[in-house]
């Protein structure tokens, strides 16, 4: 008797002509692009982590919900989060959540992940340019602006 498994088929699809594709050049670009994207109804209900996947030009690929979680935070699992990186052939990541309550400063737990991520993506030849915090009315903290990337 032969021993079956189920097939795993991984894919990526992209609509958008390069050349269309939004450039991120600083923390304000990419803050204002997130900021655009995200969902008005929740941003002040609960924390949410989402990823910008980014090419090698630093055109945005896409961007990826990883987490939704409470009012004061949400569990980031970076094995889905690196699955969604890895599919997409990104070469680049800026992490992105919100901070329900406006609060910008980054918790300890926000520092901790952003350099786990940092770290596990460096095997992968994969730079995390920035993490950015949104607050409700669209102002943000830059992980890389403040210079504790």
């Amino acid at each position: 008797m032969k021993t079956k498994v189920n097939e795993i088929a991984i894919s990526y699809s992209g609509s958008l002509k390069i050349n269309l594709l939004p450039k991120i050049t600083c923390s304000h670009s990419a803050a204002e692009l997130a900021y655009n994207q995200w969902n008005k109804d929740n941003i002040e209900l609960h924390e949410t982590f989402k990823i910008m996947l980014l090419n090698n030009a630093n055109k945005v690929k896409g961007i990826y919900e990883v987490s939704t979680g409470g009012i004061t935070g949400t569990l980031v699992d970076i094995r889905i989060l690196f699955a969604v990186l890895l599919k997409s052939l990104a070469t680049a990541v800026i992490l992105l959540h919100n901070h329900p309550s406006g609060t910008l400063k980054p918790s300890e737990a926000d520092k901790r992940l952003t350099q786990k991520i940092k770290n596990a993506a460096g095997l992968f030849d994969i730079k995390v340019i920035d993490h950015l915090i949104l607050s409700p009315d669209g102002n943000y903290y830059s992980f890389a602006d403040e210079g504790i990337l």
